[in-house]
């Protein structure tokens, strides 16, 4: 490829790290810490919350770029989606893993919000709680699932870029093109044969 994208590569790489590390992180180290140390279950959410919302504006700013950067390698990239064989379902695969990443992260401050109120003990903070879905207990649970869930998604979204770059060798768009010309030659005759007979 003679055309370079350095910053918008960047962007997709250096948010989707964070994003998969922070949410790695938080899951094994904040969750372990705050399970550890909380003398009970209200100390340890406390603590937990506190790490999970100072991380919240990084953990934001982190997948605010990677969008960014995919929506801009998509554009410049778009030729090979239409043209090479396998671009557009790794594409698509990519985007749907996206999306469920990007779902279970929302999901996951919601929850977190709401196990972050119920613990802080004060009334009022209590009575917003009330307000948010699920019960503390289901909160709690699902939280957990949640919040293991977004670091596997956001690894798969890892593995993807990996298979990405692979098709971007040259010989593999060659393969692709060559590949995509020989799937459409037969409609692209039939259409030819019509035109003929019509």
């Amino acid at each position: 490829m003679s055309e370079r994208h350095t910053v918008l590569r960047s962007l997709h790489d250096v948010g989707l790290a964070a994003w998969f590390g922070g949410s790695l992180m938080g899951a094994v180290g904040l969750n372990g810490a705050a399970k550890r140390e909380g003398a009970d279950w209200q100390q340890g959410a406390r603590i937990a919350s506190a790490g999970w919302s100072l991380w919240a504006p990084v953990g934001a700013v982190a997948i605010g770029a990677h969008l960014v950067g995919s929506g801009g390698l998509l554009g410049a990239n778009a030729a090979r989606v239409l043209t090479q064989q396998g671009v557009a379902a790794s594409t698509l695969a990519k985007t749907a893993l996206t999306g469920a990443a990007l779902a279970a992260t929302v999901y996951g401050r919601v929850l977190g919000k709401k196990i972050e109120l119920a613990s802080s003990g004060t009334p009022q903070d209590a009575e917003k709680a009330e307000r948010l879905p699920a019960d503390i207990r289901q909160a709690e649970r699902h939280l957990s699932y949640v919040q293991w869930a977004v670091p596997a998604l956001t690894c798969g979204l890892i593995v993807l870029n990996a298979l990405h770059a692979e098709q971007q060798r040259p010989a593999q768009q060659l393969y692709g093109v060559l590949r995509r010309a020989r799937t459409l030659a037969p409609y692209v005759m039939s259409i030819h044969h019509w035109y003929r007979t019509h």
